[in-house]
C-alpha cells in the first residue's frame, strides 16, 4: 500500500501515484511600523495540501473505475483519514479537485493510459485539532 484514504488503497490494483508534493502554510498577522519592518504575530496554521499524480495503465488495471470510485468520495464532501504505507498519519483531508488526461486511444475510444493528479485540503481533524 501507498497510502489510503479512508477506504480507498493507493496501490497497483487500482491507483498507483509516482509523485507526492506537500504545501504546508503558517498565518501570520502583520503589523506596519514606521521605519521598521513590519511586527509580525503567529495566528496560527494556515492551508495544508497535498497533491498525488501519476499514471495507471489498463492493460494492468481499470483505473477508470478508481477514478470514478475517488469522484463518489468527492461529491459527498466528506473528510478522510490520510495514511501512507509506513503508518504516517497527515490528517483528514477532503478531495479539491481530480484530473485525468487519457492518452493513447483505442478504436472505442478508451485509453491505454490515464494520467491523473488528485488535489487533497487538509481539513480540521474529527477530535477538532487542525
Amino acid at each position: 500500500m501507498l497510502m489510503a484514504l479512508g477506504m480507498f488503497i493507493f496501490d497497483l490494483p487500482t491507483l498507483a501515484h509516482d509523485e507526492l508534493q506537500r504545501r504546508a502554510s503558517w498565518r501570520h498577522a502583520r503589523s506596519p511600523r514606521v521605519g521598521a519592518r513590519d511586527a509580525t504575530q503567529f495566528v496560527g496554521p494556515g492551508e495544508e495540501t497535498i497533491n498525488l499524480s501519476g499514471a495507471v495503465y489498463t492493460e494492468i488495471t481499470d483505473g477508470r473505475v478508481s477514478i470514478d470510485d475517488l469522484r463518489t468520495m468527492a461529491a459527498s464532501g466528506e473528510a478522510w483519514p490520510l495514511l501512507d504505507g509506513a503508518g504516517t498519519v497527515f490528517g483528514d483531508f477532503v478531495i479539491e479537485a481530480i484530473d485525468e488526461r487519457h492518452a493513447y486511444l483505442m478504436i472505442d475510444g478508451r485509453a491505454q493510459r490515464i494520467d491523473f493528479a488528485i488535489d487533497l485540503l487538509r481539513v480540521a481533524d474529527r477530535g477538532g485539532a487542525a
